[in-house]
């Protein structure tokens, strides 16, 4: 474990010596996104791991109504950090673990939360769920999704972002509870031993905190989410190619999201 924990510090270290440049071309500090395509089926089927982007239609909290794609926002919330997180994180997953992950510049597969090619990642990605509405469609899609064995990683939202999000949930999985995760966890051990939820987020704004779905609201059994509420690790995820954040916290993030690849593939 130390070895390869050794390995993935040496592509983080090129990832920082790279900051330079990357900053350079991002126009002094700024990351301009471009016209990315943030439709599905950019990445083909073909039985590689590759994990997904749930694209969703905005709304929730936030209220704007800006429809899936966001209508005229540049960054649609489901899109956040994408395709940079995923890029930089796959990278970090296949040199350090056995996985065979898709390491292409899209990083991962959008993929709608109605649609049937949800189940063919066994790993979702779901950023910014304070934004998210569904149809009843898409909601008994996710629970069967759930239900059948797929994993999902909430992430990057905070404050009443909370009340949305668990407004949604129950129409996922109706009457789910969300349980607050000890660091004893078998996610928290399932590839590197992570000691202490103490991590700092992104924003630096309140504690964080690691909360679990399970089957059938049991903690014996299988955990189906992790919900990273006030936090965001993808965001440490993205910049790691930059050099704006330390390293050691970059490295934290990463271990967080190999051990929640890990664990989901395996329960």
């Amino acid at each position: 474990m130390t070895r390869q924990w050794r390995r993935a510090a040496v592509v983080l270290g090129l990832f920082a010596g790279l900051g330079g440049v990357g900053l350079a071309q991002r126009g002094g500090g700024m990351r301009f996104v471009g016209n990315r395509n943030l439709e599905p089926g950019q990445v083909p089927y073909n039985g590689r791991f590759v994990i997904g982007r749930a694209r969703f239609t905005v709304g929730g909290y936030g209220g704007f109504g800006y429809g899936r794609r966001g209508g005229g926002m540049r960054n649609p919330p489901w899109s956040h950090d994408y395709p940079s997180s995923e890029t930089n994180f796959m990278k970090i997953l296949k040199e350090i673990t056995t996985l065979d992950a898709y390491s292409g510049p899209e990083g991962g597969a959008i993929v709608d939360i109605g649609s049937k090619d949800l189940f063919l990642h066994p790993i979702i990605y779901f950023c910014e769920p304070g934004y998210w509405t569904q149809t009843d469609q898409e909601a008994a899609n996710l629970g069967a999704y759930l239900k059948k064995g797929g994993f999902i990683i909430f992430d990057d939202f905070r404050g009443n972002d909370w009340n949305n999000f668990e407004h949604q949930m129950r129409r996922v999985l109706p009457g789910v509870r969300f349980f607050e995760l000890a660091s004893s966890h078998p996610i928290f051990h399932s590839f590197f031993e992570i000691e202490s939820l103490q991590f700092r987020q992104f924003y630096d704004r309140a504690q964080p905190y690691f909360y679990g779905v399970f089957e059938d609201n049991d903690p014996d059994k299988r955990l189906m989410a992790i919900v990273n509420y006030n936090n965001d690790v993808s965001e440490y995820w993205e910049w790691s190619d930059t050099g704006w954040e330390p390293i050691d916290l970059t490295n934290e993030a990463f271990k967080f999201g190999v051990n929640y690849v890990i664990y989901g593939m395996t329960h």
